[in-house]
């Protein structure tokens, strides 16, 4: 099947133009269901549904997580879909086959009391603390990924308009607006940033890691953290937290679900649902506000 993969995973990388860490999950995923084809000494034409019944029995056993099963399933569905194009098999067995329930947990997020407490977090004046700030407020003004932060490169920040351009997944593009506390924040940051010695000649990227290299997701992750150990918060947080609280705050203030779905770029109005949050003290409020009887 290696002759097989390698074709698939070629036409995800050129064809698709899937990210980095998509081919990589695919690699990952069906690389296994390979081995366990190899064991039981079939090829990827042989697979039926009994054979890929029993694959996702071997997940189960393994205790591997719901959305983990989902996710390996969707790989070799789209593998096998491949397959029938190329004619290397006559059909796709995995194509009707169903994934396991997914539980669909509530995203942690911030109220926005917190949010403000922990957007003045970032203290000083040097090039960090600047960079910090800037970064936690562009995230929460614009609920974007934290691998959308990270790629984003100079020229897609305008100030006159308030508009940053987002590449979201999939190399999707969307302009999403900031408010003032975040152009504030991002104008004194590229300040420092300008006045900044180590910057590479040519280096487009916005944010910049102490040695003047584009910043990676993991330093955003490991600057969170920094500042939820110096907060009063005791729960886990995450920078995704502040796209939950983004979406969350605006819903609670009004917003149209489908406003906030454009804005987090979601395909779906169903996956943009589990973003968004209303505690049973915001529901009552509405309902005794808006109900003619309440």
């Amino acid at each position: 099947m290696k002759r097989e993969l390698d074709e698939f995973l070629s036409h995800l990388r050129h064809e698709r133009n899937v990210s980095p860490h998509t081919l990589s999950a695919y690699r990952s995923d069906l690389e296994q269901f390979a081995e366990f084809l190899r064991e039981r000494n079939r090829h990827v034409r042989d697979a039926d549904n009994t054979l890929l019944r029993a694959y996702l029995v071997r997940l189960h056993e393994r205790r591997q997580k719901k959305s983990t099963v989902s996710r390996k399933l969707a790989a070799v569905r789209s593998f096998l879909q491949y397959a029938v194009k190329r004619r290397w098999r006559a059909d796709n067995p995995a194509r009707l086959l169903a994934g396991p329930k997914q539980d669909r947990p509530v995203p942690s997020f911030l109220s926005e009391p917190e949010t403000a407490a922990f957007m003045d977090l970032p203290r000083g004046d040097d090039f960090l603390g600047l960079r910090d700030r800037a970064f936690l407020e562009l995230l929460y003004a614009t609920g974007m990924r934290v691998g959308e932060l990270t790629a984003l490169n100079l020229e897609d920040i305008g100030f006159s308009e308030r508009l940053v351009r987002v590449r979201g997944k999939g190399r999707k593009e969307r302009l999403v607006p900031f408010g003032r506390k975040a152009e504030e924040s991002l104008k004194v940051y590229l300040k420092a940033r300008a006045e900044m010695g180590r910057v590479k000649i040519g280096e487009k990227a916005v944010f910049l890691s102490r040695l003047g290299t584009r910043l990676t997701a993991r330093s955003v992750e490991r600057a969170v953290d920094k500042y939820l150990r110096r907060s009063a918060i005791r729960r886990k947080i995450s920078p995704h937290s502040l796209r939950h609280s983004f979406a969350s705050h605006l819903l609670g203030r009004g917003a149209d679900l489908r406003v906030i779905q454009e804005l987090l770029g979601h395909e779906s109005l169903a996956t943009t649902q589990k973003y968004t949050h209303l505690d049973l003290r915001q529901l009552l409020e509405t309902y005794r506000k808006s109900h003619p009887r309440s």
